[in-house]
């Protein structure tokens, strides 16, 4: 029986969640693209690239780039706004970020619909993303007065460029945090997606008098302003090891506080091991949003005499992966899609990752699964060049991406290893992680190899995750550099505390854990 022919959900189209924003914060929307916001102001200024979504190939609103003078216009600006705000008292600072997050709940479908048009995310993930974001900042907003106990704001604003994958939970999340700790906020939008978002989120907070800057550019065009400049009190960064290298050398250089989150190859081990069901439930989870996320685990390393128990437990469950478009229904009014994950980020990620795993297997790497396109939900006659259907490679050869660094996509590596110490070399492979896990049946081994394990977080037998409200967050290595955050450590990395405090974190002079 042939599949059934799907069509887009009643209401929401591209076109009904770009009126529906215009509808919103007319401020910061025109007809044909979105605003820059500097000295508390929506400037139609930058020029505006073109962009398309990664679910179908729709034309979206893409970034308006503004040129190296006007964002150091913007920190300037920044800087009178962060001073004036330092001021105001933190009552009225609470009460302005709590009725942030009460315009944020009002449209949260909104900003969720159009995190699954920018960035691909399937609906039951976009709508997590904000509401985490929500949710995280309330604990914050409810426990604020202790945390900034004998503290005060950074001399300057706190300069934020993260990647496209968690514009709320992440970037919006830590931008509200930073303004209720007394410091204005400067953003720069991702350039690969996520900027009708995140224009839509920090029009509601500047509504209500939060000191927002939100501009797009180049990294390389904006780095002399949003890194150097001497008006920046802190750099936040999240991101990829390369430009991360460069954020790092340039905050050293200056002196200057930092968080820098990078990439890392997140593993997950498999030693003297047998709860297999436990396992293969949890498969299909880390492959939520395609593994384009900072703690997705991309590399099972494998008791070689554990092997084929470990297939047996890891095939079937890959097997039931759900991808496709994440609007596409039956019916119109049909319920959203249940999908694992949708597109990659755009058409050239997916053909980076096609050409990795197609030159590893060249290379020698064994293909064990490989979903295809007849198994995914598409519409008919859709742009499919953003998908990639998941992938699981045994043995990477040593000179392919696949074996060293994170895929930043659906693709599994599978190392097998015959002792302890080729266990815990590959689980450190890329110089430090994030998060790993090591299944193991029994708890001594966990104990005794754990510490071993060059990750921040390590799990037994349950994978780790960035955490929200109170569950600190860094990383072993190079994949983070700068003050740990989380909890009551994000408050402390954005404010000044007593003289020569020493903030826990991975930095050039020193390594403090929490």
């Amino acid at each position: 029986m042939p599949p059934p022919t799907l069509t887009l959900k009643s209401g929401t189209s591209w076109t009904d969640a770009w009126q529906r924003c215009l509808a919103v914060a007319p401020e910061a929307f025109r007809d044909d693209r979105v605003l820059n916001l500097w000295n508390a102001t929506w400037q139609a200024d930058g020029r505006t690239l073109p962009a398309v979504s990664p679910v179908d190939g729709t034309p979206v609103a893409g970034p308006p780039r503004l040129d190296r003078a006007t964002a150091r216009q913007a920190v300037r600006a920044a800087l009178d706004q962060h001073r004036a705000w330092g001021h105001i008292p933190l009552p009225e600072r609470r009460a302005r970020v709590a009725a942030t997050l009460d315009a944020l709940t009002q449209h949260r479908h909104l900003l969720a619909l159009l995190l699954v048009w920018e960035i691909g995310k399937p609906w039951r993930l976009a709508q997590a993303d904000v509401d985490r974001a929500i949710d995280g900042v309330r604990w914050y907003v409810d426990g604020i007065d202790d945390m900034l106990d004998g503290r005060a704001p950074l001399d300057g604003p706190v300069s934020n460029i993260a990647s496209w994958n968690y514009p709320m939970s992440v970037l919006v999340h830590a931008m509200l945090v930073e303004a209720l700790a007394g410091n204005a906020v400067i953003a720069k939008t991702p350039t690969d997606g996520g900027v009708a978002c995140l224009t839509l989120a920090s029009a509601l907070a500047a509504r209500e008098g939060i000191p927002v800057t939100l501009v797009s550019g180049g990294g390389g065009e904006l780095s002399e302003a949003l890194v150097r400049a001497p008006e920046i009190g802190c750099v936040s960064f999240v991101g990829g090891r390369d430009t991360g290298a460069a954020v790092a050398t340039a905050v050293a250089d200056l002196g200057k506080r930092h968080i820098l989150e990078q990439e890392g190859l997140n593993t997950w081990g498999i030693w003297n091991h047998s709860d297999w069901d436990a396992l293969a439930a949890v498969i299909p989870k880390l492959f939520d949003y395609g593994k384009q996320r900072c703690t997705a685990y991309p590399r099972f390393v494998v008791q070689r005499s554990l092997f084929d128990a470990f297939l047996a437990a890891y095939l079937p469950a890959v097997r039931t992966l759900r991808v496709g478009h994440p609007l596409a229904v039956e019916h119109p009014d049909d319920p959203y899609p249940a999908l694992d994950f949708g597109p990659v980020i755009n058409a050239a990620k997916a053909k980076e990752l096609h050409d990795q795993v197609a030159e590893a297997v060249d290379r020698g790497a064994v293909p064990l699964h490989r979903g295809t396109p007849a198994d995914a939900r598409f519409l008919p006659g859709q742009d499919t060049s953003a998908y990639v259907q998941p992938v699981t490679l045994l043995n990477p050869p040593r000179s392919s991406p696949l074996h060293h660094a994170e895929p930043f996509g659906p693709v599994d590596t599978i190392v097998l290893v015959d002792t302890e110490a080729e266990l815990l070399a590959a689980m450190n492979a890329s110089n430090g992680a994030l998060v790993a896990t090591l299944s193991t049946d029994d708890r001594a081994t966990y104990e005794r190899l754990a510490p071993h394990i060059r990750a921040f977080k390590v799990g037994h037998g349950v994978p780790r995750s960035r955490g929200d409200r109170d569950e600190l967050f860094g990383g072993f290595g190079a994949s983070w550099r700068g003050a740990f955050v989380g909890g009551e450590l994000l408050v402390r990395a954005v404010t000044r505390g007593p003289a020569g405090e020493r903030l826990p974190g991975n930095f050039p002079e020193y390594h403090l854990m929490p």
